[in-house]
């Protein structure tokens, strides 16, 4: 589905960033434009990239390249690097950013990899970045593991995507929607993974829910698409008001080590 398919040429992903949205700010109670759609989807991108402006990057699962292309533009970070582990999104990336990518000097590029076995070196990078993608992820605890070790000292991990929010209702979602019952997206549950990454070493964990600016919007926009109540793609909003599905951006960091606590630091949610 996201190897040989080319998501971004489904409606529901207009402008090819391949994201639900952050709908905060964009009217859904009145028709809702293409424009609108690809705002949202941007908006996302800005919320994870905030901050990020003279880092070096590195982005995991990284679409088909528009988010990371738009994010390499306009939010200045000295180097911002792609990793997927399907060889054809990699081609796509490099294809849609060809220009940028010739441009950048090395600063910009896309290669294969995965999530739990990052082709880079020991604190190679400033910040790593994943929007809408660690739902597909086996290993989270390998990601958190990898991500730590490729970070500088001081450096930020944001994780933007949806987790179930408690790990006592895992086996709910493969009956509701299609994507989980064909092991597509995974019940990963938030709090293991805010334990995964104590246990690889990070502190000043947080999980932030986004939730009502996520799956409201997104359903308004499936609903104009013609999809009929009921349907699967309409009961992720149903997930989340029963409390099986939630959207989270997720940060922690890699302390200095005369800065890390002599315990590990506990992880938060809110």
């Amino acid at each position: 589905m996201y190897g040989e398919d080319d998501l971004s040429s489904v409606p529901v992903f207009a402008g090819g960033f391949i994201n639900y949205g952050y709908w905060r700010g964009i009217p859904v109670d009145r028709p809702i434009s293409e424009a609108d759609r690809v705002r949202s989807q941007l908006a996302l991108y800005r919320l994870v990239y905030a901050d990020l402006a003279g880092r070096r990057v590195l982005e995991v699962g990284p679409g088909t390249g528009v988010g990371p292309g738009w994010a390499f533009a306009e939010c200045g970070p000295a180097e911002l690097h792609g990793v997927d582990l399907h060889p054809e999104q990699v081609q796509r990336c490099a294809e849609r950013n060809a220009a940028a990518i010739a441009a950048a000097g090395g600063r910009f590029t896309f290669r294969q990899g995965a999530a739990d076995a990052l082709p880079f070196p020991d604190a190679a990078v400033d910040a790593v970045v994943s929007v809408e993608a660690a739902q597909h992820f086996d290993d989270l605890a390998g990601f958190a593991r990898e991500a730590h070790r490729v970070l500088v000292d001081g450096g930020v991990l944001k994780v933007a995507t949806f987790f179930v929010p408690d790990a006592a209702t895992v086996g709910s979602l493969p009956r509701l929607l299609e994507p989980f019952a064909e092991g597509v997206d995974r019940e990963h549950p938030l709090p293991a993974f805010l334990d995964d990454l104590a246990a690889a070493g990070f502190a000043d964990i947080a999980a932030e829910s986004i939730g009502e600016h996520v799956w409201p919007g997104l359903d308004a926009w499936v609903a104009q698409l013609g999809q009929p109540e009921g349907t699967w793609p309409r009961r992720y909003l149903t997930a989340w008001r029963d409390g099986l599905l939630d959207y989270f951006v997720v940060t922690a960091s890699k302390l200095t080590p005369a800065s890390a606590p002599a315990d590990g630091a506990r992880p938060r949610s809110g």
